[in-house]
């Protein structure tokens, strides 16, 4: 990315360049797919316009304060990897800029997320401190793959739970969901398992190593998969075909290691998310 120097349109020197650089470290592109995804379980439960608008809020303020705390509590580590990609390390971001912006994410993430779903909104703020545990230091133990698993299951109870009849959530979505969870971050950490090594991160895919993680991806994926297909009362057998192309993304993520590995995993996630969708899930 270009560097932006002296005052932009909007007379504000270096404005443009430090909001496309503080865009950039809150980590787009999961963020932008879980709000979706949630935004979508919220349409499929049930929720009223208002409803969906509230949940994608709150959702969206959470993973900013996830993904901004993420790069902010990881800027040594990744100066130390020469990890120029990184805002913080390659584009002169403010660490005060992120910490800020981080500190007004997750405050109005407290109410966004009780406005979404009343006492329900207590388990989307679990979510969030399950995503934050990861950030702090579990990322670098065998417990990784926790918070991952955690945050994504409890996120569709919080979507479907935060109606005003409150219902039960079918089990089987957020175990398909928790499975899908837990195969991204193996997916997620494949770029990075070189640089994480001599950064010290020994979580639980920096231990299995390449090999190992790629498998791991693959079978969670490949399980949360089946459970997205198969969980919904209403069957069919184009629901049953959908699973081709869930495999062939999952293969891709047993044959890559950079970039591309997480985000055939997300495009994984975003059939699964379609098949609960088009299946009208109702909670009973």
């Amino acid at each position: 990315m270009v560097k932006v120097s002296g005052a932009d349109a909007t007379g504000w020197p270096g404005l443009s360049g430090q909001v496309a650089a503080l865009v950039r470290a809150c980590h787009p592109e999961p963020t932008v797919a879980v709000t979706v995804f949630a935004s979508a379980l919220a349409v499929a439960g049930g929720r009223t316009a208002g409803g969906v608008a509230a949940v994608a809020s709150a959702v969206l303020a959470g993973q900013l304060s996830v993904g901004w705390s993420n790069d902010l509590l990881d800027r040594h580590r990744d100066a130390a990897g020469e990890r120029t990609g990184k805002p913080l390390v390659g584009d002169g971001l403010a660490p005060r800029t992120v910490a800020v912006a981080t500190g007004a994410a997750l405050a109005a993430c407290v109410p966004l997320s009780v406005a979404a779903g009343g006492p329900a909104g207590a388990t989307h703020l679990v979510a969030v401190a399950s995503a934050w545990g990861y950030n702090l230091g579990l990322k670098a133990t065998p417990l990784s793959a926790g918070p991952y698993a955690v945050s994504f299951a409890l996120l569709p109870v919080f979507v479907v739970r935060g109606r005003p009849d409150r219902p039960a959530t079918p089990r089987w979505l957020p175990l398909a969901a928790g499975l899908l969870g837990a195969g991204a971050h193996f997916a997620n950490v494949l770029p990075d398992l070189e640089v994480d090594a001599r950064t010290g991160v020994r979580g639980l895919p920096q231990r299995l190593g390449a090999t190992g993680s790629r498998r791991s991806a693959a079978v969670l994926l490949a399980a949360g998969s089946v459970v997205a297909a198969l969980g919904p009362p209403r069957r069919s057998a184009w629901r049953l075909a959908a699973l081709a192309p869930a495999a062939a993304l999952t293969g891709c993520v047993l044959r890559r290691e950079d970039r591309s590995a997480f985000r055939a995993a997300m495009a994984v996630a975003a059939i699964d998310v379609a098949l609960v969708v088009t299946a009208g899930v109702r909670p009973r």
